[in-house]
């Protein structure tokens, strides 16, 4: 967006990569910070997603698997979590992927963290109906289908 465009203007747009992304979940908490906070609303909304989001250097896929592994890291994000591993799968992910990012998180950023990130992935997969996710064995040997 330009420098001359009017703050509804970058709101908006904001809002369309926020759709885009994050469907419903991502209005929710827009919708959450009415009450509290809605310049916070309006910025999660007009810079996060319209600037920052919208940017040509990463695939949306590619800035989910960097969200995912950050919030990892930070820990304490669950609920931040619920909704960019929904958002993952919403621009390409695969759940397999998701828990591979996040296992792999593990080596960075401890056990403790992967775990919880990993139970708060297995919430969503599960709300979508994508659990069991299937993965290949420690072993490396190839999944076999049930």
């Amino acid at each position: 967006m330009s420098e001359s465009t009017t703050r509804d203007e970058r709101f908006a747009h904001g809002l369309e990569v926020l759709k885009r992304v994050d469907g419903e979940a991502g209005q929710r908490v827009v919708d959450s910070l009415a009450d509290i906070s809605p310049e916070l609303g309006h910025q999660v909304v007009s810079w996060a997603f319209g600037e920052i989001y919208d940017r040509p250097g990463l695939a949306p896929r590619d800035r989910q698997l960097v969200t995912l592994g950050v919030l990892t890291a930070l820990g304490g994000c669950e609920a931040q979590l619920d909704v960019h591993v929904n958002a993952a799968l919403n621009v390409g992910l695969t759940p397999e992927q998701i828990v591979e990012a996040l296992l792999h998180s593990a080596v960075y950023c401890g056990m403790p963290r992967a775990l919880n990130a990993t139970f708060a992935a297995k919430k969503v997969f599960a709300e979508r109906g994508l659990l069991p996710v299937g993965q290949q064995p420690a072993d490396g040997t190839a999944a076999t289908s049930a």
